[in-house]
């Protein structure tokens, strides 16, 4: 009677103590890093509603957390006659992938044999074997209905003197005694019991619960580049109570050993001006005034050195000015240089652009012209690395002005115009009849009108003229012509003398 009490207490605890979160976006959980491993009764015993509902949980659960190999891992083990693993740990590292894979799982069957699917986490899943980490915190959550065919107390307690934290939710009418005795200490933080359609009560106070459990207790190095990496570790200190000391150097290489001193409210600090593909021994040594804190060791390798530019783009070209982009820039990189002449010609130019940026206008330039354009990357270590493209500016004045017709009858008209700037090729002149095929003419650069014939009388046509540069394509000048309507005949009428 006394258990039967409690677990009505414990439930209406739950339910009363929380409201049923909403959905949408969830905020995300920083600085977190463990292998979750969920124990899901996947046998006969449980109908495909309640599996459904309790993958739902599952993805709510997980969504706000960051998955990765310096970020949370997770696995799933169904509950069977023989247990099954539906993923390993380092499968999906990816909330996408993550939610994806839980939304496919199938229901598998079977018995109830909840201590063999234990056994199989403790030889399997807490191995290199199924991508689970040496050095991180482990969380084991199963939930049940409450109805075991074997054993769960020696396994499940093999799993805790791992190291192991157990959280149990039991959707049906689990013996408190047994599962509290299963759950890790206490039972009133790690013990759930709830019915299948209320799993959404729980869901705040189990992630934070894991939270506190895979929060980040060591020193370790997260957003890892080729020339920086950011440091983060737990709160050790208080500005009040000491300060710490950070030592970093490549392997091997003490005499470059870098020693700063932080303030005792410094969780993490982005360290920077560091050598690529190069390992370097970290140690965080917390000075405190009041007791006395192990230092904090890590070892972090920077990556390969990102190679910029590996292209040079040409764009928004103008008579008198180009824009010059490239790419990638790397945080390697502390400026870039930009070389530009004409070609051919020996006189060059010198622009230098801060590292951060990717573009630069050049100005100045004559019309017409093609510049080689050079630009050069000069990396923070004293490195350097060239490309170059070729950039060609406008002509000046590159349209038609002045576009005119002269009527010369019902069916032909005039069309003159005045030359454009630069060293014109041609002109090509097209007329877009109303009634009938359009034609094109071509003319050389000393001829400045053409007779357009055989119009339609009474038609609307355009035409267009169009200058021709050697580099790039002029600008088209057109207007509307309306030829005048053909006049009637008058016949000859013999007027008879008076």
């Amino acid at each position: 009677m006394c258990a039967r009490i409690l677990l009505v207490f414990l439930s209406l605890h739950g339910i009363l103590g929380q409201s049923i979160p909403h959905r949408g976006p969830h905020p995300s959980v920083p600085d977190v890093e463990g292998d979750l491993l969920f124990l899901l009764d996947s046998s006969g015993s449980v109908s495909y509603y309640e599996f459904s509902r309790v993958k739902e949980f599952i993805a709510d659960l997980l969504r706000p957390f960051t998955f990765g190999p310096y970020d949370v891992q997770t696995s799933v083990v169904h509950i069977s006659t023989v247990p099954a693993m539906e993923f390993p740990f380092d499968r999906y590292l990816s909330s996408g992938a993550v939610q994806h894979a839980i939304r496919g799982i199938q229901q598998v069957m079977g018995d109830t044999n909840t201590g063999k699917a234990l056994s199989f986490a403790k030889e399997k899943l807490f191995t290199g074997e199924a991508g689970a980490r040496p050095d991180v915190p482990k969380v084991l959550l199963w939930i049940t209905d409450g109805f075991s065919t074997d054993d769960v107390s020696q396994p499940m307690q093999l799993l805790k003197d791992l190291g192991v934290t157990v959280f149990i939710i039991s959707t049906g009418r689990g013996n408190y005694l047994e599962l509290s005795a299963a759950a890790s200490q206490p039972p009133e933080k790690h013990l759930h019991f709830v019915d299948v359609d209320d799993l959404p009560i729980i869901i705040k106070e189990l992630r934070d619960s894991i939270t506190d459990v895979i929060q980040a207790k060591r020193l370790r190095a997260t957003n890892i580049s080729s020339s920086t990496f950011r440091l983060v570790w737990p709160k050790l200190l208080t500005r009040d109570t000491g300060y710490y000391v950070l030592e970093y150097a490549p392997t091997g290489q003490p005499r470059r050993k870098v020693t700063k001193q932080l303030t005792g409210d410094h969780t993490t600090i982005l360290v920077s001006d560091l050598v690529p593909q190069t390992t370097y021994e970290v140690a965080l040594i917390p000075e405190s005034n009041e007791r006395y804190i192990p230092p904090q060791t890590t070892r972090v390798t920077t990556l390969e050195e990102v190679i910029s530019p590996v292209r040079v783009l040409i764009s928004e070209s103008k008579p008198h000015s180009v824009r010059v982009s490239w790419s990638p820039t790397p945080e390697s990189v502390a400026s870039y240089q930009v070389l530009y002449g004409p070609l051919p010609a020996n006189s060059v130019k010198l622009v230098v652009v801060d590292g951060s940026l990717n573009s630069t206008v050049l100005e100045n330039l004559a019309a017409n012209t093609t510049y080689l354009v050079t630009v050069s990357a000069i990396y923070k270590s004293g490195k350097e690395r060239a490309l170059s493209a070729k950039a060609c500016t406008q002509e000046e004045n590159s349209k038609v002005k002045h576009l005119r017709f002269e009527d010369l009858g019902p069916t032909t008209v005039k069309a003159s115009w005045d030359p454009a700037d630069g060293e014109v090729l041609g002109y090509r002149v097209r007329c877009r009849r109303q009634a009938g095929p359009s034609n094109l003419l071509s003319v050389s650069p000393q001829i400045h009108s053409v007779l357009l014939s055989n119009l339609t009388a009474g038609s609307t046509n355009k035409v267009c003229v169009k200058a021709v540069y050697k580099n790039i394509p002029g600008k088209g000048l057109c207007r509307m012509v309306h030829m005048q309507p053909a006049s009637p005949v008058r016949s000859y009428r013999h007027r008879p003398r008076a």
